[in-house]
C-alpha cells in the first residue's frame, strides 16, 4: 500500500508524462509502443497510479525524447 506522500509524487510524475506526450504529439498508444509498455499501464502511469521500475520509466523518457523527470 501506497502512503500519500508517494501518491502525490507518483501523480506529479504521471502530470509530467502527460505533458510531454501531448508536448510531443503522441498518443498513449504510440508512448506504449515505442516503450515495450502496454497502452492500460501507459496510462496508469500517467494517472500516477502505478509505481514504475526505473528501467520502465528510461523507457518511457526516451521515447518521450525528454531526459529528466522531476520525481
Amino acid at each position: 500500500m501506497t502512503n500519500n506522500k508517494e501518491n502525490i509524487k507518483l501523480t506529479d510524475l504521471g502530470n509530467q508524462l502527460r505533458k510531454a506526450r501531448e508536448k510531443a504529439n503522441l498518443t498513449q498508444l504510440e508512448v506504449a509502443e515505442a516503450s515495450d509498455v502496454s497502452t492500460n499501464y501507459y496510462a496508469q502511469m500517467e494517472r500516477g497510479e502505478v509505481n514504475p521500475s526505473v528501467e520502465k520509466l528510461q523507457k518511457v523518457k526516451k521515447a518521450l525524447k525528454i531526459k529528466d523527470l522531476k520525481i
